[in-house]
């Protein structure tokens, strides 16, 4: 448990520290976001391939497949704070390295650095919240965040259209653009870490649980819901991220023959429902409960995208909009939801080990995608070699589908489901 407070901050500071976190967020996610929009680019100016392009967004997940944990240890150990101003730190230099690097070892590295820092700065930011915020509208208050979060990656999407003088000097300018969000990031870290310094001695802050230690053991002992509950996880995002973020606007540009800002300005609409319907739906779960049955109608909506976006010819928009829905949707049911089938004591282990498997899945899709691209020569002019990507992602997509559809029959029929509390979005 929390240790109590003594005493509240003011609203006022509350909100400045709201605002500092939701900086820390926003900056983060457009950087995440920024190799998609110049991916036609980079095809075209330095000539790499769909492999490559893939690569730039794989390498960002390599590490945290290793770091995750560790990550959320060290947050216990050195205090959130220091956490968030260490790892805006390595995603600034990151950012910049990636906006350096014409050649690709160069940009490999930018991203690989900015992964390192990216993914424990979610865990710090997660915990950092937790201390101010916990209460009666935490869960509410995480999903405002991450729907800060989510305009962040709305803003690299519409990047093309506000910045198009930057790309129209080429592949650089937006990366730089991309670096001066991770500055925006990283200065909302020194910001958070001046006020929270000074307001803990004060006794203002819930003091996190010491870290729980983790035991391979603890495996055995999670669910065959806790199972499919990652299935579900890792296809949903092995989706969702390798397609909208590295693939979905080159592939709207040569084979709906889009213009880059049109298809990227399309492409945002996913970001865009995702900054105001997350915090709805998550509202509804608290509401409804039904976890399993409303996982499988926002799983349902992905593989219908797809299935529409590759039949239906004219069809981008409505995609979209079904994709928009199902990434809005699922995530805000999917990660309190794991709460109902890991005990409280192992619940540390259960997220570790689900974010983990989850970046196994980013990294090993990235690749798949890019290389399907490049065996089958998709291209402006071969729009047709876009084909098997969109069947390898809807195959993924069904997986996901048919996982939620297990778990809901087995609450159904079984009765498994603990009630429990509902935890932070992520």
């Amino acid at each position: 448990m929390n240790s109590p407070r003594t005493s509240t901050p003011t609203f006022a500071v509350q909100a400045f520290m709201f605002t500092a976190v939701g900086l820390v967020m926003l900056g983060n996610y457009y950087g995440y976001d920024s190799i998609g929009p110049v991916a036609e680019q980079l095809s075209r100016e330095l000539h790499f391939s769909d492999t490559q392009i893939g690569t730039l967004n794989a390498i960002y997940s390599l590490p945290n497949i290793f770091l995750t944990v560790i990550g959320g240890v060290l947050v216990d150990r050195l205090s959130a704070r220091r956490m968030i101003v260490f790892t805006t730190a390595i995603c600034l230099v990151g950012a910049a390295v990636t906006a350096i690097g014409a050649h690709f070892s160069v940009m490999v590295v930018g991203r690989l650095l900015f992964g390192i820092g990216s993914e424990t700065l979610a865990v710090a930011a997660t915990v950092a919240l937790a201390q101010w915020f916990t209460g009666r509208y935490f869960a509410l208050l995480f999903a405002v965040n991450l729907s800060l979060a989510r305009l962040g990656s709305y803003l690299a999407d519409r990047s093309p259209s506000f910045a198009s003088d930057l790309y129209a000097h080429g592949w650089q300018a937006p990366l730089w653009l991309a670096a001066g969000f991770a500055a925006l990031s990283f200065a909302g870290a020194l910001m958070f870490f001046w006020v929270d310094r000074r307001e803990a001695p004060r006794g203002t802050l819930a003091l996190p649980p010491p870290p729980e230690r983790f035991d391979w053991r603890h495996l055995l002992t999670f669910r065959r819901e806790y199972w499919l509950l990652v299935a579900t996880c890792v296809t949903f995002y092995s989706v969702i991220f390798p397609f909208r973020s590295t693939f979905a606007i080159k592939y709207l540009q040569q084979a709906q023959g889009l213009t880059l800002a049109e298809a990227s300005t399309l492409n945002s609409y996913v970001f865009l429902a995702a900054v105001f319907a997350t915090p709805v739906f998550g509202l509804l779960l608290d509401r409804l409960g039904r976890n399993a049955l409303l996982l499988t109608f926002g799983s349902a909506l992905l593989p219908l995208s797809f299935l529409v976006l590759g039949a239906v010819p004219g069809s981008a928009g409505l995609s979209t909009a079904l994709l928009g829905v199902s990434f809005s949707f699922l995530p805000a049911v999917l990660w309190p939801t794991v709460v109902r089938y890991a005990a409280p004591e192992h619940l540390g282990t259960a997220y570790g080990l689900m974010t983990t498997l989850q970046n196994v899945g980013l990294f090993a899709a990235n690749l798949i995608a890019g290389h399907i691209n490049d065996t089958s020569g998709a291209s402006a002019s071969n729009p047709g070699g876009y084909a098997p990507m969109l069947w390898f992602f809807g195959l993924l997509s069904l997986v996901a589908f048919l996982c939620t559809v297990a778990l809901w029959w087995r609450e159904r029929t079984q009765g498994t489901a603990a009630p429990g509390p509902t935890p932070a979005h992520t």
